[in-house]
């Protein structure tokens, strides 16, 4: 199983150096966790950049042909103590604990999770 973060769902709709990286997980949904708090970063973050909420929800349409996973009480209590030892910040643990619950392989280009075990991290380029 695998779980995109949204710095690498938005590499890869923006089709940037990295894109290419992340379209083994992305394309692939039947093997594919997607985290509640992505949807929202994602939707957010494509609005902000493009003005155009219709952008925005063509690309959550897509991260949705994964299995959605919401964030309940045990994912939350499982996400602050991983963020309290790993230091990570609010979304990311999140992220990350979804990903550990899963047994899934974390892909980012996000610097807070570079050399946490079960990740597949790529630096940011250009």
């Amino acid at each position: 199983m695998n779980v995109v973060d949204s710095s690498a769902w938005l590499e890869y709709f923006a089709d940037g150096p990295n894109a290419e990286h992340f379209a083994a997980a992305v394309e692939k949904p039947e093997e594919l966790l997607v985290p509640s708090i992505t949807l929202l970063e994602v939707f957010k973050r494509v609005v902000q950049q493009r003005g155009d909420e219709g952008a925005a929800l063509q690309c959550v349409a897509v991260m949705q042909q994964g299995q959605v996973v919401e964030l309940d009480a045990a994912l939350a209590l499982r996400a602050a103590a991983l963020g309290l030892r790993h230091k990570l910040p609010l979304a990311d643990s999140i992220v990350y604990a979804t990903a550990q619950n899963g047994q899934a392989v974390v892909w980012t280009q996000d610097a807070d999770f570079d050399g946490l075990p079960g990740v597949r991290f790529w630096p940011k380029r250009g």
